[in-house]
C-alpha cells in the first residue's frame, strides 16, 4: 500500500506590497495548478478573485489553496497584508503548521512584517522567510537578514545567497550543494540549470555556508560531534539539522528571490518540503472537556475522535462556506457532529477542497488535512466541532476591537429588513465587525479596523448583495470602563396588567483591566432562586453591559459579578427578574468612577530625511508620542504611538507634506482615556 502523500499546510505572510500574493502566483505557476502567470497589477491574480481585491490590487481576504510539489501536498493560505484586515491573518495562523514570511528586498522589516511575526510567534507557527525583490534599485539582501534579527529578535540563517544585485541580480548560491541555482530569463520557463561558484564569491559562500553548518550542527548531538571534529556533513545530515531547529522555532531559513521574474521559487517549494513540519511534526491538539474542563488531547490520527476548528466563515456565490482545519479523526459529508460552544448537534454537508473561489467536492477529510463545508447553522469562527460522545473545546481566538465607526442606512427605506440580514452576514463572517442601534438616534452604527475596512464592507454591500447604502462620515469607536468598584441591588415591582412582577438583584462592578470583553461571574447559591430565573438576570446584564452610562459607548476591562437575588413565591417572572438585573447594573456604574476610553495606535511614518521637520510637527499636533527615530538607509522612520481620532484624512496631509514620498501605518494599540475637555463634551 503507497504510503499517504506528506501535507504541509502553509501560510505567507508580510507587508503589504512585499509580493506575498506575487509569490503564491508564481508557486501555482510552477506546480501546475495554474497554467497562466496571474498578475496582481493587472487584476488577473488567481487568490485575489474578490472584485474588490482586482480593483485595489491589494489582497483583502486569506484565500486558501491545494498544490503539489514533488512528493508533498500543500495546503496554502495567501494572507492579507493591510493591518484592516489582520483578522484574515490572526484566524490563519491560528490553524497552520508553518509560514512562509516575505519580506520585500528594499523596504526590509516594516511594521506589518512585525505585526504577522509576532502572530504567528503566539501560536508557535515555525517559519522560513523570503527576501522577495531583489531586482529592484536599493535592495539589499544583507540589510534584511539584521532587520530580521534586531526588530523580530529571529536567528535567520540563509539557505542561499543572492549572486549579482538590484537589475543585475539573476541567480542564488546554494550554501548545501555549493553550486549556483540559475533561472531562465523568461519566467514562463520553470526550468532551473546549475553553474559552478564564481571565484571571486567562494569565500563569501564559504562563510555562509559555515554559519549554515554551525546553525544545523547545534540542533542534533551527533551532528555536532561532526562538526566540532571537522567531518563533513551530508546534505541529508545538514537539512535534518536544520529541520529539527526550524520546528523548534529556534532558527528562521532564509532564501533570496524576485518573484515577479520567477527566480528563486523551486528552491523556496523545497525548502518548504525539507523544512516546515508536516501535522505530524507537531505534538498533539490542546483543549479542555467542556463539561469538566480538564484538560483534553487530540493526536493526528484518522482513528482518534474527531476534533475540527471551524476558523473561517465566508459569503460568496456559492452561499455560505466554513473552512475546517481536521486536528484529528475522519469525517465525511453527512456526519453529525457536536458544536460544545453552544451545546448544538451540526451536520456537514458537502466537503470540498478549496482553490481560491472553486470548489472540488470530497467524500471525506482526516487529521491534517484543510477543507470547507457547507450547510452549518450555529458555528462561527473559532467554533470547535467533535464527536458527542468525546467532547473538546479548544482555545477561541481573539481579535482586537474595532477601533473606526460610522452610520449606515438602505438608499431605498424597503431595504431595511435586507440591510439587517446583510449586516447579519458580514458580522459572522468578519470577528472584527461589529453592528449596534444608537440609543438615542436610532442610527445603525458600524464598526470596523479601519476606513479601508469599512469602505470595502460597504461596496461589498453593493457589488455581492446589490444593496445600496448611505454611510455617515467615519468616527472614533470610544468605549466606556470605570475606574472604581461598587456594589448596588434594585427591587422590579409592579403590576403589570392582572400580573404582579417581583425580583430583587444585588451586583458588584469592579475594573478588569486584563480583558477587553465584560467577565460574569455567578455567586448566587443553586436554591437561592428558580433556575429559569438565574439566565434572565445574565441575559440582561450582559445586554446591558453593551452601554456605558456615560456616553453610552460599550462597556470593556469591567467585571460584572451576581451578588444575592431574592425572589417572590407567586410574583416573580422572568421579566421581572431581567428588569431588576439591569437596574442594579445602571445604579452600579453610575456610582462607580466611568471613564471613556479612546483607541490608540502603533504608529510608524517612514519619510526622507529632508521632510522629518516638518513631519514631526505635524505629528505633534496630533498628540503623537514619539518613542523612537531611526535612520534606515536614506529614509527616517519615526515609531511611537497616536489616538486614531487625530489621524482621519492623515494620508492626504503624509501625501501633501513629502510630495509623495512618505509612507506609515497603523496598528491598535490600546486604549487611553480621553483628555478631559474632550469627556466633558461627550457628556454634557
Amino acid at each position: 500500500m503507497r504510503p499517504p502523500t506528506p501535507i504541509r499546510n502553509i501560510g505567507i505572510i508580510a507587508h503589504i506590497d512585499a509580493g506575498k500574493t506575487t509569490t503564491t502566483e508564481e508557486i501555482l505557476f510552477l506546480t501546475g495548478k495554474e497554467h497562466r502567470l496571474g498578475r496582481v497589477d493587472d487584476g488577473t491574480a488567481t487568490m485575489d478573485w474578490m472584485e474588490e481585491e482586482q480593483r485595489r490590487g491589494i489582497t483583502i481576504t486569506s484565500a486558501a489553496t491545494t498544490t503539489y510539489w514533488k512528493d508533498c501536498r500543500i495546503n496554502i493560505i495567501d494572507t492579507p497584508g493591510h493591518v484592516d484586515f489582520t483578522a484574515e491573518v490572526e484566524r490563519s495562523l491560528r490553524v497552520l503548521d508553518g509560514a512562509i514570511g516575505v519580506f520585500c528586498g528594499v523596504g526590509g522589516v516594516e511594521a506589518q512584517s512585525e505585526t504577522v511575526w509576532r502572530q504567528a510567534g503566539k501560536y508557535r507557527v515555525p517559519r522560513i522567510a523570503l527576501v522577495n525583490k531583489l531586482d529592484r534599485i536599493g535592495s539589499s539582501f544583507y540589510h534584511v537578514l539584521e532587520g530580521m534579527k534586531r526588530k523580530l529578535g529571529a536567528r535567520p540563517v540563509p539557505l542561499n545567497i543572492p549572486l549579482g544585485s538590484e537589475s543585475a541580480f539573476h541567480a542564488v548560491i546554494d550554501l548545501i550543494s555549493m553550486r549556483v541555482t540559475v533561472f531562465h530569463e523568461d519566467p514562463l520557463d520553470t526550468k532551473v540549470g546549475e553553474q559552478d561558484i564564481p571565484p571571486e564569491m567562494l569565500t563569501e559562500a564559504a562563510k555562509w555556508r559555515e554559519n549554515l553548518v554551525a546553525a544545523a550542527a547545534e540542533h542534533s548531538d551527533s551532528l555536532m560531534e561532526k562538526y566540532l571534529s571537522g567531518s563533513e556533513m551530508s546534505p541529508d545530515e545538514i537539512r535534518a539539522g536544520l529541520r529539527t531547529g526550524t520546528i523548534a522555532g529556534r532558527i528562521t531559513p532564509v532564501l533570496g528571490g524576485a518573484a515577479l521574474r520567477g527566480i528563486g521559487i523551486q528552491p523556496l517549494l523545497d525548502a518548504v518540503c525539507h523544512y516546515l513540519p508536516a501535522p505530524e511534526d507537531l505534538p498533539p491538539i490542546q483543549g479542555i472537556e467542556p463539561h469538566t474542563k480538564k484538560s483534553a488531547l487530540r493526536k493526528l490520527s484518522a482513528s482518534e475522535h474527531v476534533c475540527a476548528l471551524a476558523f473561517k466563515t465566508a459569503t460568496d456565490r456559492h452561499g455560505e462556506l466554513t473552512y475546517l482545519r481536521i486536528y484529528s479523526g475522519e469525517v465525511r459529508s453527512g456526519d453529525q457532529l457536536q458544536n460544545p460552544r453552544v451545546n448544538k448537534s451540526e451536520r456537514l454537508g458537502h466537503l470540498f477542497l478549496l482553490h481560491a473561489n472553486e470548489r472540488v467536492q470530497v467524500q471525506k477529510a482526516v487529521a491534517g488535512e484543510i477543507v470547507g463545508t457547507v450547510g452549518l447553522r450555529f458555528t462561527v469562527t473559532g467554533d470547535t466541532l467533535c464527536e458527542k460522545k468525546c467532547p473538546i473545546l479548544l482555545e477561541q481566538m481573539e481579535f482586537p476591537e474595532p477601533v473606526v465607526s460610522l452610520s449606515i442606512e438602505p438608499k431605498l427605506s424597503s431595504d431595511n429588513d435586507k440591510l439587517q440580514q446583510v449586516l447579519e452576514k458580514l458580522a459572522k463572517d468578519d470577528p472584527t465587525f461589529q453592528t449596534r442601534i444608537d440609543a438615542e438616534t436610532g442610527e445603525i452604527i458600524v464598526s470596523g479596523m479601519g476606513e479601508l475596512h469599512l469602505e470595502v464592507l460597504r461596496n461589498r454591500m453593493r457589488d455581492e448583495f446589490n444593496l445600496g447604502v448611505n454611510v455617515g462620515e467615519p468616527r472614533v469607536a470610544y468605549k466606556e470602563t470605570i475606574g472604581a468598584s461598587s456594589d448596588a441591588e434594585f427591587t422590579f415591582s409592579q403590576k403589570l396588567g392582572e400580573k404582579n412582577h417581583f425580583g430583587r438583584v444585588s451586583v458588584r462592578v469592579e475594573p478588569n483591566p486584563g480583558h477587553v470583553h465584560m467577565q460574569l461571574e455567578n455567586l448566587l447559591s443553586k436554591d437561592a432562586i428558580p433556575r429559569q430565573f438565574v439566565g434572565a438576570i445574565e441575559d440582561a446584564l450582559r445586554s446591558s453591559a453593551a452601554t456605558g452610562s456615560l456616553a453610552g459607548f460599550p462597556l470593556v476591562h469591567l467585571r460584572v459579578v451576581v451578588l444575592s437575588a431574592v425572589a417572590h413565591p407567586a410574583d416573580s417572572t422572568e421579566m421581572a427578574f431581567a428588569a431588576a438585573a439591569s437596574g442594579a447594573l445602571r445604579k452600579a456604574l453610575e456610582a462607580a468612577t466611568g471613564i471613556i476610553l479612546e483607541p490608540i495606535m502603533k504608529l510608524e511614518v517612514t519619510v526622507p530625511g529632508e521632510y522629518l521637520g516638518d513631519v514631526l510637527n505635524d505629528l505633534n499636533r496630533r498628540r503623537a508620542e514619539i518613542e523612537s527615530m531611526d535612520l534606515e538607509e536614506t529614509r527616517r522612520v519615526i515609531r511611537g504611538s497616536v489616538p486614531i481620532a487625530a489621524m482621519f484624512g492623515y494620508a492626504s496631509s503624509l501625501r501633501s507634506l513629502t510630495q509623495g514620498r512618505g509612507a506609515f501605518s497603523l496598528e491598535p494599540l490600546t486604549y487611553r482615556p480621553v483628555p478631559e475637555e474632550t469627556a466633558r463634551r461627550m457628556t454634557v
